[in-house]
Order: C-alpha cells, then sequence, then structure tokens
C-alpha cells in the first residue's frame, strides 16, 4: 500500500464526509484548547520577539471545524499575550498540511470563509502537501506546531507481516489482534518507533530553539497493544470483511494481505521515543478517555450508525484502495449492523495522549 496516496480522510461534505463526522476529534480539541493556549502563552516567555511572523504548523490538518478552531485558538492567545505585553501583535503564518489526498478545495473554501469572519491580528495561510515523517519546512523556521489525531498513522505498513516464503503472518486480521504471532506486535511498534523518531527529528531540524510542539495521539492506557480499546475498530472491521470473504464477496487472500497503516501506542512508549530521540524536552505527558459514542444519543441504533460514519470517515479511503469502491457500501452496511449489536454489550472508551515538547537549545 501506498499510504501517501490511499490515506486521506473522507472529502466533501456528504454523509460520509469527514467534515460532517468529526464530532468526537472536536470533542478531543475542546479538551486540549487550555494546553494550546498555555504553550502559546510559553511562546512569549521566551525568547520570541513579536516583531517578527509567528510561524504556526498543523501537521495532518485534514478539512473542517477542528482546523479552523486551532487556527483560532492560537490567534486569539497571541493577541491576548501581546495586549498584555504590551506591544504589536505579530503577523501569523499558518502552515496547514496534510497528504496530497487531502481535501484541500474544501479546506481552502473553509478558509475563506474563516478570513471573512475574523479580525484582528493579520495572518496568512498556506497548504503544505507532504508526509509529516520527513522534512516538510525550511530549517529552524516553526515557533509552533500541532498535531492532532494524525501522527499516530504510519508511513507505511510495517514491514516483516509476511514470511520468508511471501505467506500472509496475520491472516483474517487487519491490525494487532489475539490470533497475531508476536511478530505482528512487534513489526507494529518498530514501525512507530522508526516513523515517530522520524517525526521528531524533522520537526526539530524545523523549529526555532524553544519552539513548541503539541501532539494529540489515539492511545492506550494499557501496556498489552492487545487491549480491547487499542484493537477495537480494526477487530469489528476485520469481522465485517471476513463475513463479506464468506458470502463470496470478497476474496480471502485480499484481507489476508490488508494490514492499516496504524499504532496505538501507550504512553511510555511515546516517551521512551521522545527521550531517545533528544530533540525536545517533555514539558506535558498525560492521557485521558472519552467515550466513543454521542453520550446524548439514547437510540441504539442511531448511536451505533454514528460511530460506524464516524470511523468511515477516516478509513474508508484504505478499503477503497485495497479492496475497491464496489465494496464499500456493503462493507460498512454490516459493519454498522456489528457496531450495534457491540455496543449493545458494552461501551468504548477511546483514551488520547496529549504530549507538549519544546525545542531544546543547541
Amino acid at each position: 500500500m501506498d499510504v501517501k496516496e490511499a490515506l486521506y480522510m473522507n472529502r466533501g461534505e456528504g454523509e460520509s464526509s469527514y467534515a460532517k463526522n468529526s464530532k468526537f476529534t472536536q470533542k478531543v480539541a475542546s479538551i486540549t484548547k487550555p494546553i494550546i493556549e498555555n504553550s502559546v502563552h510559553s511562546l512569549f516567555s521566551k525568547k520570541f520577539h513579536p516583531s517578527k511572523p509567528l510561524n504556526v504548523a498543523d501537521l495532518g490538518c485534514s478539512a473542517g471545524p477542528n482546523t479552523f478552531s486551532v487556527m483560532k485558538t492560537v490567534k486569539e492567545t497571541v493577541e491576548k499575550e501581546c495586549k498584555e505585553l504590551n506591544c504589536q501583535t505579530p503577523e501569523l503564518l499558518f502552515y496547514l498540511n496534510d497528504l496530497p489526498g487531502n481535501d484541500f478545495n474544501s479546506l481552502f473554501k473553509g478558509l475563506s470563509i474563516f478570513c471573512d469572519q475574523t479580525q484582528g491580528a493579520s495572518f496568512y495561510a498556506v497548504g503544505v502537501p507532504g508526509s509529516f515523517h520527513g522534512r516538510l519546512f525550511p530549517r529552524n523556521t516553526l515557533h509552533f506546531a500541532h498535531s492532532s489525531y494524525s501522527a499516530h498513522w504510519l508511513s507505511q505498513v510495517p514491514k516483516g507481516l509476511t514470511s520468508n516464503e511471501g505467506l500472509p503472518l496475520n491472516k483474517g486480521k487487519m491490525y494487532i489482534s489475539t490470533t497475531s504471532p508476536p511478530v505482528v506486535r512487534e513489526a507494529y511498534l518498530t514501525q512507530f518507533q522508526e516513523d515517530f523518531t522520524m517525526f521528531l527529528k524533522s520537526r526539530s531540524e524545523e523549529m526555532v530553539p524553544d519552539g513548541c510542539m503539541v501532539l494529540i495521539l489515539h492511545g492506550r492506557q494499557s501496556a498489552d497493544p492487545l487491549d480491547k480499546e487499542s484493537c477495537w475498530q480494526w477487530e469489528l472491521l476485520a469481522e465485517a470483511i471476513a463475513d463479506m470473504v464468506s458470502q463470496g464477496l470478497v476474496d480471502g487472500e485480499k484481507l489476508d494481505s490488508f494490514n492499516v497503516p496504524y499504532y496505538t501506542p501507550s504512553v511510555e512508549e511515546v516517551q521512551d521515543i521522545v527521550e531517545k530521540e533528544g530533540s525536545f524536552a517533555i514539558e506535558c505527558l498525560e492521557m485521558f478517555a472519552l467515550e466513543f459514542v454521542d453520550k446524548e444519543e439514547k437510540d441504539a441504533w442511531t448511536k451505533g450508525e454514528k460511530l460506524a460514519k464516524n470511523i468511515r470517515s477516516f478509513t474508508e479511503s484504505l478499503f477503497s484502495y485495497h479492496f475497491g469502491e464496489e465494496i464499500l457500501e456493503k462493507l460498512f452496511q454490516k459493519f454498522t449492523h456489528i457496531v450495534v449489536e457491540d455496543l449493545a454489550k458494552e461501551s468504548m472508551n477511546t483514551t488520547s495522549i496529549i504530549v507538549v515538547l519544546s525545542r531544546i537549545l543547541g
């Protein structure tokens, strides 16, 4: 799988679009807003000179309300800081980054509306297509970087998921599972370690000394990568595909050869990688859990359907790329039924990891 080509959130404004089904990540953005405010505040207590442009990167920005909420938070916090310091508000330059398949058209349309509705400090925005697993910006230019629910995506499907004879080692599954041999777990962790290290190394070259970065990742509370919380959505999607295999609608080899470029790390794994890479000091590292479903929704079917749409909005491109568009409707119809049945047994929480990093001098 070519992840740069295959991975993107569902485009447009339709019923299955990410823009219409990103309520969960909007909740995450609301919870983490004070951390972003505090991090921007910290810039003004260091050596940042307010007369210079302040360069901000949103890595894995997608398109939709979350993108503009981050921009609004940064802008308002900068204005507040400058008012308290009685100094001129700097111009702001926002770099909006995502993979080339991202819906940049919708992003720019929304940006135009955001600009018309926003007053105060002068700001500019540019789209930056490309993978954040490598360099994206000139050296020593970024003051602040943000990434929400993006850095757990891998640059590629982990290496080592086939035998020496070329046979799939993760048969019938698409992520780490109780039926996966230990080598699958090891391959996923190794790939995440390599990718997150490269992510940090690339940002360390791009950020100014004392620059700040706020990352929010889908994580897990347990040290065990087999914990249901981190595997849940992929287990149910594999079940839905397996049902289609049993009906002769999908070739079983297609399922056996499909593994998602995604890893749900623990806090300890994130901390270990940051410390070993060595370019950033950890200012804050914590996690919080949110119920994945809409608690206000009482109808069981509607609740499950909304959750299934949310998951479809960020996974559909991968299934379309590997299995073909023709299976999508039947796949997600089956997936919705499975989700509703599973939620009837127990609710499902999702853990988010927040890490605030400061670029070490030198």
